[in-house]
């Protein structure tokens, strides 16, 4: 990974997963939400994309330099000739492109020395995988950086798309830690952030699916 400027896909699963153990500190589908929704904020914050009434609209399909962000980008509808109906929802996008975004910045970090892959069996029969941090993690860096801009109060977009996505994935550091009026802040910031409630808006549906509160499909607009 670029050390100087690492994408918020990056520093989001940096952020989200134990650097001993590889494990996610939140539930791993809301995981792979928070990273689908990361792609999109990334690509906004390059001028990519825009949102408008909850769906996302390409505003310039010129390829970013990053490769994943250029799949990506390919992925969203092209921009249209009239902006009325144009683009595609934001949540339908998060949810579709969930598993895929996560496995391929786990492959790049993996491949780059920033994570370690280790096979385990759960009942000694199906692999799963850990991710534990590799010899060129900055782990460390980004949560300090992390944690200086939450002291801040997350002074700048990026700071503040990078905590919203952290909530709306339920990260326990946001969600869980500091007095109600704190995490209270962190849930709302969940929702004032455009990519984060789309992220947000899948996280409730399964919540609700599990429950027997809704049927946990489509992502909402």
């Amino acid at each position: 990974m670029n050390a100087a400027a690492p994408t918020l896909p990056e520093e989001l699963l940096l952020l989200a997963l134990d650097p001993v153990r590889g494990k996610p500190y939140c539930r791993g589908r809301f995981l792979e939400y928070g990273i689908a929704g990361a792609v999109l904020a990334e690509l906004e914050l390059q001028g990519r994309i825009a949102e408008e009434r909850g769906r996302v609209v390409v505003v310039d399909p010129l390829e970013p330099p990053d490769p994943l962000l250029a799949v990506f980008l390919r992925s969203l509808p092209p921009p249209g000739k009239s902006r009325f109906g144009s683009g595609g929802p934001a949540g339908r996008w998060v949810r579709r492109s969930a598993r895929q975004a996560e496995g391929m910045y786990l492959e790049a970090l993996v491949e780059r020395g920033v994570l370690r892959r280790e096979t385990r069996r759960f009942l000694g029969l199906f692999p799963f995988h850990r991710h534990p941090a590799g010899p060129a993690s900055p782990a460390q860096e980004v949560r300090q950086r992390f944690e200086e801009s939450r002291a801040a109060g997350f002074p700048d977009r990026r700071s503040r798309l990078l905590a919203a996505l952290a909530a709306a994935v339920e990260l326990p550091s946001m969600v869980k830690q500091g007095d109600r009026r704190t995490r209270a802040a962190a849930r709302a910031l969940a929702r004032e952030e455009w990519p984060a409630l789309a992220v947000h808006r899948n996280v409730s549906q399964d919540k609700a699916a599990r429950t027997g509160g809704g049927d946990g499909g489509g992502g909402g607009d």
